[in-house]
């Protein structure tokens, strides 16, 4: 009798049809599954007379193969039909699918447009490593030993080595360029730097300088005063002002703070500026001597110019930006202004 059992349910196979991925699924239940009637077959095995059992296995065995047979022949006409009716549903008449694309970082944009204007000018790359020793951060930059710069509260020291630190200015790459290369020297050094301040709207604890220095013979104050107009012109706009205040620098003589206008107020006042017209965007000044010979270059031979602004501050006055901290809060509102600045 199981023979006609396995005769219908090869009738049933050959008949079977299947157009869609859910009649595909019905087939493999019915058909592959453990509890399909070709499973059915296999448990029915226990009841055959032992004489019957290998003729009952052969057929069961060619069900079983000519059910799997079908089931392939069945997924590959569903997924040519599917196939078929994706390419038939697009319509080329359509507008593209609009695709966010991302941006790139207010910081990233300005340190970016800060060196493309120096290398115009002549200006090379320079880096250093974040994590300096005291003679490349602090002495040969004539830092006397009771600065307050060496102190714990304003700088970060590596646990159990006094001696080491994280970089609190990239000056420390302008040493080693200087202990490197013989004059003339023309660099610019960007890069992240620490300091142990407190977190605000004008302050933090991590931030990025770009510093620039200019060795060879003959360079004057007027040549970092004109380097620095062109700076401000290039990078601010062409009204805009540009002053130098007389300061103080371990590493140089003359020093001077850079300002310029006021971009938020055009120089009328406002409280980013603190109603003077005028915002600090560095320091500048003549390499001391003293900077020169511990880098074993010719004072007597050799005079330069070195300067230090800090991206954040050029970025906020740039992009009018009143808070500091926007800068690595990584507020996806804050950064989506930017996409389309380069």
């Amino acid at each position: 009798m199981y023979q006609d059992k396995v005769e219908q349910i090869k009738t049933d196979i050959s008949h079977a049809q299947a157009n869609t991925p859910e009649e595909l699924e019905a087939y493999r239940m019915k058909f592959i599954s453990k509890k399909s009637v070709v499973g059915e077959l296999f448990a029915e095995m226990r009841l055959i007379p032992n004489e019957q059992k290998k003729a009952y296995g052969q057929a069961v065995n060619e069900v079983k193969q000519l059910a799997e047979t079908k089931f392939q022949e069945l997924i590959e006409k569903v997924n040519s039909q599917k196939n078929g009716t994706k390419s038939m549903d697009i319509d080329l008449t359509l507008p593209a699918t609009h695709v966010a694309v991302g941006g790139i970082h207010p910081l990233t944009s300005t340190r970016q447009r800060i060196i493309e204007i120096f290398e115009r000018i002549g200006f090379n790359l320079s880096e250093g490593p974040e994590i300096e020793d005291d003679w490349h951060n602090f002495t040969a930059l004539n830092f006397p030993e009771n600065h307050p710069a060496r102190e714990m509260q304003d700088t970060f020291f590596i646990e159990k080595n006094p001696d080491i630190a994280l970089r609190t200015h990239t000056s420390s790459v302008q040493v080693r360029v200087m202990e490197n290369q013989a004059p003339p020297i023309r660099t610019l050094s960007p890069g992240r730097v620490f300091r142990n301040e407190a977190i605000s709207a004008r302050a933090h604890c991590i931030f990025h300088q770009v510093e620039g220095l200019y060795v060879d013979e003959n360079v004057s104050f007027a040549d970092l005063k004109q380097t620095l107009y062109h700076f401000a012109k290039e990078m601010f706009g062409k009204n805009t002002k540009v002053r130098f205040r007389p300061s103080y620098f371990p590493f140089t003589e003359p020093s001077a703070e850079i300002d310029i206008s006021c971009q938020l107020c055009g120089g009328k006042g406002c409280n980013i500026c603190k109603g003077s017209g005028w915002v600090e965007i560095g320091g500048s000044g003549m390499v001391d001597p003293n900077v020169l010979e511990n880098c074993n270059i010719d004072s007597e031979k050799y005079t330069g110019f070195a300067f230090g602004m800090g991206i954040e501050r050029i970025a906020m006055l740039k992009y009018q930006i009143n808070d500091l901290r926007l800068f690595t809060e990584n507020d996806i509102r804050f950064l989506k202004q930017f996409r389309s600045f380069l």
